[in-house]
């Protein structure tokens, strides 16, 4: 009886959802021809909050000091936990929403509202947090620092992809500039007088690309010249760099940055120049809740949607989510939009086709009903949060 009970209201779950559909397809697909990048997402916030604030959700923006980050909090009926749904809305430089996160705000909205239109007695409270600056400058991470997710029972964020996955995996990853200083003089007429901070530069792609040997199979660096020079016969005084370093875990990308940094160091001190590096925040590495994915996946299975196996073996970024593992039970699982490869032109354009649409559609659906499952099973809830619980006290940090 009570499961007939949780089907019927799951029904009405996603009746609610197929008559948002056309407004949150609008959403997705203004945010969608109008990029923005990170921190500037003054446009995706607004069209985000809009039907929230109209559906009566307790709408604050700017939170964690984060002008483009907002928390949209909906409370049900005292007792139950606090849910809460990822919005992201940051595009890449050059190929718009090339990560398709027009479509993973659209669908966090969606699924509260729909949450809201059919259950208005869910005990439980459902919060969107609007999540600023994925792809540059982790935003979630400093929504951490700032305890924003210190009092949610669960985190759920639903990503777009070439195949459906719930258990994908993500690397710890840093983003470094370096700077070197040379001395500026004639290339030609006085090249004595000079020190290329060029040479450093390239020195350092050489050693850099001589370490990769020694470094663990899931270590990834990859790396730009930023500024080279100005003109071929004036020898540079100045020259920039910018690299992504990843690992299996920030342990991991400790002793790989120690590395590195030194090697850099000594490449540019063997042509008399000077080194500098500063460092963005440091994106952790992914910390599935399994209980909660299992969730996710049989919700998914519900409407018929074939959930594939993660990559056994590389196939993985990183994301700003994995900090998020770090402070409560978290889940990031992709849904399938096209055969295509994220970051380049053709996804940008799946994100705005019709199966980009119907992904964000079965996205939210199943963020919803998931949702629905933590608020009224209170068995599920447990596991989720006992297998949380587990995971910190192996990592020898205090439980909260």
């Amino acid at each position: 009886m009570i499961r007939e009970k949780k089907i019927h209201q799951k029904e009405r779950i996603k009746q609610a959802i197929e008559e948002l559909n056309t407004e949150l397809c609008e959403i997705a697909l203004k945010i969608h021809a109008k990029p923005e990048l990170s921190f500037q997402e003054q446009k995706a916030i607004e069209w985000l909050t809009a039907p929230l604030i109209q559906a009566d959700f307790q709408v604050e923006k700017g939170i964690a000091n984060l002008e483009t980050a907002f928390r949209a909090t909906w409370e049900g009926t005292p007792g139950g936990p606090t849910i809460a749904l990822l919005a992201e809305y940051d595009a890449l430089p050059g190929i718009g929403h090339a990560c398709g996160h027009n479509l993973i705000g659209a669908a966090a909205v969606g699924a509260a509202l729909a949450l809201k239109d059919s259950c208005p007695d869910l005990p439980g409270r459902i919060v969107v947090l609007g999540t600023p600056a994925e792809e540059e400058g982790g935003g979630k991470i400093i929504m951490c620092q700032k305890g924003v997710f210190d009092d949610i029972d669960a985190v759920m964020i639903c990503h777009p992809h070439k195949k459906t996955m719930v258990l994908r995996g993500g690397l710890a990853c840093v983003d470094s500039t370096f700077r070197f200083f040379g001395k500026q003089s004639h290339a030609s007429s006085a090249p004595e007088k000079g020190i290329s901070a060029l040479d450093a530069l390239i020195n350092s792609f050489v050693a850099i690309n001589s370490l990769r040997q020694f470094f663990k199979e899931d270590v990834r660096i990859h790396g730009i010249i930023s500024k080279g020079g100005d003109a071929p016969n004036v020898i540079p005084e100045y020259c920039e760099a910018k690299f992504m370093f990843r690992a299996s875990t920030v342990k991991e990308l400790d002793v790989v940055r120690e590395k590195l940094y030194t090697a850099v160091r000594y490449s540019a001190e063997a042509v008399g120049a000077r080194f500098e590096v500063s460092e963005g925040l440091v994106y952790a590495e992914r910390n599935n809740n399994k209980e909660l994915a299992m969730l996710f996946q049989r919700n998914l299975e519900l409407m018929g949607i074939e959930v594939s196996d993660p990559p056994k073996k590389g196939g993985i970024g990183s994301s700003d989510i994995g900090n998020v593992g770090q402070v409560t039970a978290t889940i990031h699982p992709y849904i399938e939009i096209g055969d295509v490869n994220a970051h380049t032109p053709e996804f940008c354009q799946a994100a705005g086709s019709e199966k980009g649409l119907k992904a964000l559609n079965h996205a939210a659906k199943a963020l919803a009903m998931t949702a629905f499952d933590l608020c009224v099973d209170s068995d599920s809830l447990q596991r989720v949060r006992e297998e949380f619980k587990n995971w910190k006290k192996k990592q020898n940090v205090e439980v909260r």
